[in-house]
């Protein structure tokens, strides 16, 4: 095979005549994200790889008798979606587990657990639920004797939305052996009553043992999972996701699909990092495996959460006084993440540590910082997962030490609702400080956080290039500063996630030999008032050079 490069357009020739392509769109606007061909009206796929792109004459010589032609009828098409930071089978678990992520009140919260109790036999678990505390009125914490009455027979757990705190009803407390007398362990804590008794809100590292004696969901549930999860991702159009909880059985479950031919979307996995020894013993390193199923990078926790009020800050709450937050278990003494970091980095693996509060970031820059004094010069792509909240200095860190900000925009548009009651407007000119990190020249690699957060990309650009916060009280945008483009944005999603993860030269753009994978928008969001974003659907996702999603 040889490159033949004609009429501005790249394509593939055989000694036996001219390749034919297997998909062909045409007649759209595509833009590639790469700057020596920003745009383009048509694009050839072969063998799941992108064959040609071009203008609709130049391509139409690729298609064949044989040949699937899509008509774009002028949308907009944009390199598939890379999701950089999901929680997948448990995104795919909690599409049919209990909804509580709107419930307004104790009532509703009551209603909707005691209606999926009624439907599932007694002993069986709820959990899931993604509840958010912010939405009632008035705003508090639930607790168990909301809802002991209505589930007798089914321990119930289910957690706030960023999965750093849940409520447990008394029978789950009492499988796990919590009572007034248990201690908040590391990293931890156990809400109690006025009159010492647990209300049922347990905290980050106060959750494992609820965690202990919940029963594993099993092969088959978790293919079903993972299932339900790739059908949402190609819904909105992504192609790939950065899996940052996938354990060994999960990546066995992802393995099978695999071989099966059933992987609609790529995987990039990581595991916990203090497991980066059983992955060094065996010499993975950043990056192993496949072009659809990759490992090698390791997630760590430094802190919980701004909404559970467990992101470790500098100084106190605004609406707590005597709290900073909790550093995770992890960092518990922080001697034990650095070796961590250390010794997974001297081994070659890639080190994603989630960090919310500004002092959590901080902290974990240094820890960065101290590896690659260390360990010397490497490409190793240090990701800090939120890059939350950010003191001024910090930003620079980051581009110095070339450690990525693996970011979720939606959560901007959520937590801008609320947060500056609980840091204050001065804090909270360094939250999402998208506009801060790139013209500091770091590299963004936007995410969703699903199931924290819904897993859909248009949204999150949408968030990033308005900032308006979902109860449309900041029309201009909350922290408007802080915006980005569109443009901006959308290669965020793409070049961006793809750099994250090593696979820049595999995918994040329309380019020759790159991966045929695409989304197609129902309208322009690129000329399109940026305030209308949150309008526009995926109507076509293409994975591997296949149609995956097709709106009806």
């Amino acid at each position: 095979m040889c490159q033949v490069l004609a009429m501005g357009v790249t394509f593939a020739m055989s000694g036996y005549g001219q390749v034919m392509a297997d998909l062909v769109l045409r007649n759209g606007k595509i833009w590639t994200v790469n700057p020596k061909q920003r745009v383009a009206q048509a694009v050839a796929c072969r063998g799941g790889r992108i064959l040609a792109v071009g203008s609709n004459d130049e391509i139409a010589a690729l298609a064949g008798p044989e040949t699937t032609q899509v008509d774009l009828a002028g949308k907009l098409l944009v390199p598939g979606f890379n999701d950089a930071h999901v929680h997948f089978s448990t995104g795919g678990a909690r599409l049919s587990s209990v909804q509580l992520r709107d419930a307004n009140s104790e009532e509703e919260f009551r209603r909707r657990i005691s209606a999926f109790a009624a439907r599932h036999p007694a002993g069986e678990w709820i959990t899931g639920g993604d509840w958010d505390h912010e939405n009632f009125t008035p705003v508090r914490l639930p607790e168990r004797r909301w809802i002991d009455a209505v589930t007798p027979g089914h321990p119930v757990f289910v957690n706030r939305l960023d999965g750093h705190m849940a409520l447990a009803n008394s029978l789950a407390l009492q499988l796990a052996g919590i009572t007034r007398e248990t201690p908040d362990p590391p990293g931890g804590e156990i809400v109690h009553d006025a009159q010492g008794e647990p209300t049922g809100i347990l905290k980050d590292a106060a959750m494992e043992p609820v965690y202990r004696v919940m029963p594993d969901p099993g092969a088959e549930a978790m293919e079903r999972a993972v299932r339900a999860a790739m059908r949402y991702a190609n819904q909105h159009g992504v192609t790939s996701v950065q899996d940052v909880s996938a354990s060994p059985d999960m990546f066995r479950v992802y393995q099978k699909l695999l071989s099966q031919g059933e992987l609609t979307v790529r995987i990039y996995g990581m595991q916990p990092v203090r497991s980066w020894q059983r992955l060094a013993a065996v010499g993975i390193e950043a990056g192993f495996g496949r072009d659809k199923l990759r490992i090698g990078a390791l997630k760590g926790f430094s802190d919980g959460s701004l909404g559970s009020a467990t992101a470790w800050f500098f100084e106190p709450y605004t609406d707590a006084p005597g709290k900073r937050g909790l550093p995770s278990e992890e960092m518990i003494p922080i001697g034990k993440m650095k070796d961590n970091i250390l010794g997974a980095d001297r081994a070659g693996l890639q080190v994603a540590i989630h960090a919310i509060g500004d002092r959590a970031n901080h902290e974990v820059l240094s820890l960065f910082e101290e590896a690659i004094l260390k360990n010397g010069p490497r490409d190793r792509r240090f990701r800090i997962e939120h890059a939350q909240h950010l003191r001024g200095g910090d930003v620079a860190r980051f581009a110095r030490s070339g450690v990525i900000a693996s970011m979720q925009p939606y959560h901007a548009i959520d937590d801008g609702r609320w947060a500056d009651g609980k840091i204050g407007p001065q804090r909270a000119k360094g939250t999402y400080a998208f506009r801060s990190l790139l013209d500091a020249g770091v590299t963004l690699a936007f995410g969703s956080d699903w199931y924290v957060a819904p897993m859909d990309p248009v949204m999150g650009i949408y968030a990033a290039a308005t900032r308006r916060t979902l109860d449309g009280k900041r029309p201009d945008g909350w922290v408007p500063e802080q915006k980005i483009t569109v443009e901006e944005a959308i290669r965020a999603y793409t070049m961006g996630s793809a750099y994250a993860s090593f696979e820049e030269r595999e995918k994040g753009s329309v380019e020759v030999g790159k991966a045929a994978d695409f989304a197609v928008l129902s309208e322009d969001i690129l000329e399109i008032p940026a305030s209308r974003i949150d309008r526009v659907k995926v109507v076509l996702a293409v994975m591997d050079g296949r149609i995956v999603f097709r709106a009806n």
